[in-house]
């Protein structure tokens, strides 16, 4: 297991690297730069605003020079939001991105698995055909169409829920509920199909067999023989679901004007704040390949078979 996690951290390095670069070349190439604005500035503070960011040198020396900043632990200033460092930004919207998440993904396995579960136990029955279109709906609305219909209907229409207004510290579950909810149902369909499918071949396996012939309550069967080997393919796939709720955490706090750093990300690539981009793209990086190892692990712990390989 060990050897696993030095290997995929080797890995990580260099695609750390080539996320970086692919990053910084992109938004150099993107038309615009951060100081281009409909109001004009006279040329002469414009050449002094370039070479105060290094924006007058070659791309590949502000490569260079950016790279070996950040080596030093410095993500540099931002070039739109006056007086603050990238990394100042990133630590004030954090913890509203990593509550939506956290909160996000803990519904999808909790609602998740206990709906596989009970469609599983309930096979080709009416309550398991129910459960699967509900799961088939999931797979189909992304977050990206949830958020606007989730503000207009309870939001707008209804006015039951606010969908807007929520400040740092500041944390209610009227203020998260959609949020949270428009980004976990995706997943709460995908975990749902997963683990139905996965438990219904482990109550058909000899090792179950064994267990009901030596005479086990049936409860027990379920829970401590067919439920670990039927969440294996659950924990295999939390790495992509953590990945795509951090990623789908964009639309949702751009929608639900939370002040999270996906916000800040969407108004960072608008405005051409180089930094700040980066930044984002950097964090978010190192956290989706993070969780992806950690699922490698947690899928090790459970299945002594990929330790062996």
């Amino acid at each position: 297991m060990l050897v696993q996690i030095l290997r995929r951290l080797l890995i990580a390095i260099p695609t750390m690297f080539v996320i970086i670069a692919a990053a910084f070349f992109l938004m150099r190439a993107a038309p615009g730069s951060p100081f281009s604005s409909e109001r004009q500035v006279p040329a002469e503070i414009e050449q002094r605003m370039l070479a105060a960011y290094d924006l007058d040198k070659p791309v590949g020396e502000q490569f260079v020079l950016y790279v070996t900043r950040l080596l030093q632990g410095d993500l540099g200033p931002s070039m739109k939001y006056k007086d603050k460092d990238v990394a100042d930004i990133i630590a004030e919207g954090l913890p509203t991105s990593l509550i939506i998440g956290g909160a996000a993904i803990s519904l999808a396995l909790l609602v998740g698995c206990s709906l596989g579960i009970w469609a599983a136990l309930r096979q080709n029955r009416p309550e398991d055909y129910v459960a699967m279109s509900f799961a088939v709906a999931g797979v189909c609305l992304p977050p990206l169409v949830l958020a606007p219909l989730f503000s207009l209907v309870f939001g707008v229409q209804l006015q039951w829920l606010p969908t807007a207004g929520l400040y740092r510290d500041q944390y209610t579950v009227s203020h998260l509920l959609l949020p949270v909810v428009a980004l976990a149902l995706p997943q709460i369909a995908i975990i749902s199909r997963l683990i139905r499918a996965s438990m219904i071949e482990a109550m058909r396996s000899n090792a179950i067999r064994t267990a009901r012939a030596k005479g086990l309550p049936e409860a027990q069967v379920i829970w401590r023989h067919a439920l670990p080997v039927a969440m294996i393919p659950v924990v295999s796939y939390l790495g992509p679901a953590i990945s795509t709720v951090l990623t789908g955490g964009f639309v949702i706090e751009t929608v639900f004007q939370l002040p999270g750093i996906g916000k800040q990300f969407t108004i960072a690539a608008l405005q051409r704040d180089y930094t700040l981009v980066m930044g984002v793209v950097i964090l978010y990086a190192a956290m989706i390949m993070f969780f992806n190892m950690m699922s490698d692990v947690m899928y090790g712990v459970l299945d002594p078979r990929a330790r062996r390989s």
